[in-house]
């Protein structure tokens, strides 16, 4: 195992076992809490967190009955209901990054509603303020869930990276399967114009020639003129029907073969033969080499394979006679291509709660995201909302920013 490796390994059993671990990385874990942070938080009538300053209570309740998270005020003047049309109430939820949301509030019946939804996460610095009958009472709590800081030079020894949320042009590919074959007229037989006699035989099996090049001399048996034979192609000798001093006999002699360019033959069932167009990209990945190869759908052929699938043909350059024809190859169809206003690498997602997630940085920070998502290509998925354009997100080794937060035992308040 590399050093790096063990490093990684070493730092994450600190992360999951350790209890300490908070001093080690300079951890500031999901916790819950008001102005007193060893103090219990105290439960109002209808389970929200109750705040009071000497005969005057307000408990803010937060509702998610199905719908959109919003804010519940219910006030109470020395143990009596104060009438919601007799106070006003604002709450200002401070997020990471330097946000805010005012939520203000209007009378519902028996208590004051809010009227903009708490966005996930609910993670933030409350500020409440209400004024009643003149006077102005306020109160101030943390309520963080999915947070979680690492000093940076932890998190780079950890090998935790990140990306920023940005434009992307996503391709939506159809994979594939297939083999190599030779394209039409790559082939050319040698015979003999006049019958007769190979006096010279330049052209041997497995041999390299270019188009012109003198490959063979016969003489005549009729004439007893010689004539010389030249390549009609640059290609390889593939096969060899006769030898020094033979009698030509009205046969091919030898067989050229051009192998510079060989057609990726790829086999579409039904169900997605529709949706190829001529011209597609595709790209198409051959065993023994690295980087896979780009080119595009030239045509089709007419009849269907014994399975039905119809036959796609690429063709794809091969100037060093690397590729073999009857290889097998796998490649994937471009069915469309698309450009989204906002994507992130699909392994920096994770699940939390009900939710698919990214671990948004600021600073030495980490924050859950909660994201709507919509298409994906590759290791690309598109986002619809939950995260700003131009966000930095944890990418690489992003779990174990997750198994911090769940070690904290992270909690969400209702």
């Amino acid at each position: 195992m590399k050093l790096s490796n063990l490093l990684n390994a070493f730092l994450v059993s600190l992360l999951l076992i350790v209890p300490n671990f908070d001093a080690v990385a300079g951890s500031d874990h999901d916790h819950q809490q008001d102005d007193s942070e060893h103090s219990e938080t105290a439960t109002g009538p209808n389970g929200g967190r109750l705040f009071k300053t000497g005969d005057f209570s307000l408990e803010l309740q937060l509702v998610e009955q199905g719908k959109a998270p919003e804010y519940r005020v219910f006030v109470k003047d020395r143990e009596k209901t104060v009438a919601p049309v007799d106070v006003d109430v604002t709450v200002t939820l401070s997020r990471l990054g330097g946000k805010k949301d005012t939520i203000s509030f209007k009378p519902d019946d028996a208590f004051l509603k809010g009227t903009s939804p708490i966005n996930e996460p609910h993670s933030f610095s409350v500020e409440i303020s209400a004024t009643y009958q003149g006077e102005v009472y306020e109160w101030h709590f943390d309520n963080f869930e999915g947070r979680t800081q690492i000093a940076a030079p932890i998190a780079e020894q950890l090998g935790i990276n990140t990306n920023i949320v940005q434009a992307k042009t996503l391709t939506k590919t159809l994979p594939v399967y297939g083999k190599l074959a030779l394209p039409a007229g790559a082939k050319r037989q040698i015979s003999a114009r006049f019958d007769g006699e190979i006096t010279k035989l330049t052209a041997l099996l497995g041999m390299q020639v270019k188009k012109g090049q003198h490959i063979m001399t016969i003489q005549s048996n009729d004439s007893l003129q010689s004539y010389r034979v030249i390549s009609p192609i640059n290609g390889i000798v593939t096969k060899q029907n006769v030898g020094l001093g033979e009698q030509t006999a009205g046969r091919s002699l030898i067989e050229i073969t051009n192998m510079t360019e060989l057609v990726a033959e790829l086999q579409v069932f039904p169900n997605d033969a529709a949706k190829i167009r001529q011209g597609a990209a595709v790209s198409v990945n051959v065993s023994g080499l690295n980087t896979p190869i780009n080119t595009t759908i030239k045509d089709s052929l007419f009849s269907v394979a014994g399975n039905q699938a119809k036959t796609y043909r690429a063709f794809i350059p091969n100037p060093n006679n690397q590729l073999q024809v009857g290889q097998f190859v796998s490649a994937d169809i471009t069915l469309e291509s698309f450009t989204v206003p906002m994507a992130i690498e699909k392994k920096a997602l994770h699940a939390f709660r009900d939710f698919n997630v990214v671990f948004a940085k600021f600073g030495d920070q980490f924050e859950v995201r909660m994201l709507t998502l919509g298409r994906s290509s590759g290791e690309w998925v598109e986002v619809l909302s939950g995260i700003d354009i131009g966000s930095e997100y944890a990418t690489d080794n992003s779990y174990i920013l997750k198994a911090d937060i769940e070690k904290s035992g992270a909690s969400h308040d209702h």
